[in-house]
C-alpha cells in the first residue's frame, strides 16, 4: 500500500472510531488495531491522537470545500446563487457532523479546537464568496464598497448560524417558520434593515457629510 493510501485509510479508520466511541475514548492503539497496523507505523505519520483528529477535520473540510466550489459554479443569478450557496454550507455541515455521530457533541463542546483546524478551509470559502460577489457587481446587481470585507462578514455570518441549524433550532420549528427564517435571511442580505426612504436619506446624509 503505498504512502498516501496508507495515511488515507488510519484517518478512515479514526474518523469511523472518533464516531463511534468519541474522540476521548479513543487510543492510538485503537486506532493502529483497526487499520491493521503498528503502533510505530501509525507514529510515523501523525505525533499524537490530536494530529489524526485534526487529519479527519481537515479531510471532512476539503469535502465540503468541494460541495461549496460546486455551488458556486452553478448557472443561476447572484443572488440566487449567494442563498444557494449559504444553504449549501448549512446542509453540508450539518450532514458532517451528524455522519460522524458522537463528533457531534465534540463539536459543540470544543468549537474553537475545530475553528483553528478550520482556520485555511475559511480562507478558501471566503475567496469563493467573494467570486460569487465580484459576479453581482459585474452584472449590476450587488453594489458595496468592498467585496472582500463583505465576504468576511458574510462567511462569519453564516458560520454563526451553524450550531442553531445543525442542532435543530432553526430546521425543526416546522416548514412555515423555517421558511418565516429563509425569507428574513434573504432579506436582510439583499435590502438591510432601512426602510427603502430611509436608506435614500442615509445616503442623502453620507453625501453631505463627505462635502463638508
Amino acid at each position: 500500500m503505498s504512502v498516501a493510501k496508507t495515511r488515507e485509510l488510519m484517518i478512515d479508520v479514526a474518523r469511523q472510531l472518533f464516531a463511534k466511541i468519541g474522540v476521548e475514548k479513543t487510543t492510538m492503539n485503537d486506532i493502529a488495531d483497526a487499520a491493521n497496523k503498528g503502533r510505530r507505523t501509525l507514529y510515523t505519520y501523525f505525533k499524537s491522537k490530536n494530529d489524526i483528529y485534526v487529519a479527519v477535520v481537515h479531510k471532512e473540510l476539503d469535502e465540503l470545500h468541494s460541495s461549496l466550489e460546486a455551488a458556486s459554479q452553478v448557472m443561476m443569478t447572484p443572488t440566487k446563487k449567494l442563498m444557494h450557496f449559504i444553504y449549501t454550507h448549512l446542509e453540508a455541515i450539518k450532514e458532517i457532523v451528524i455522519r460522524n455521530g458522537t463528533l457531534r457533541a465534540d463539536f459543540f463542546r470544543d468549537i474553537w479546537k475545530v475553528e483553528n483546524a478550520r482556520k485555511e478551509f475559511d480562507l478558501r470559502e471566503e475567496h469563493l464568496i467573494c467570486n460569487i460577489l465580484e459576479e453581482g457587481i459585474e452584472a449590476h446587481v450587488f453594489a458595496m464598497p468592498d467585496a472582500q470585507i463583505t465576504a468576511k462578514i458574510l462567511l462569519h455570518s453564516i458560520k454563526g448560524l451553524e450550531v442553531p441549524y445543525i442542532s435543530g433550532h432553526l430546521r425543526h420549528a416546522g416548514t412555515i417558520a423555517f421558511e418565516r427564517i429563509s425569507e428574513n435571511v434573504e432579506h436582510l442580505i439583499f435590502h438591510g434593515i432601512c426602510r427603502a426612504d430611509m436608506a435614500d436619506a442615509v445616503a442623502i446624509a453620507k453625501g453631505e457629510q463627505k462635502e463638508q
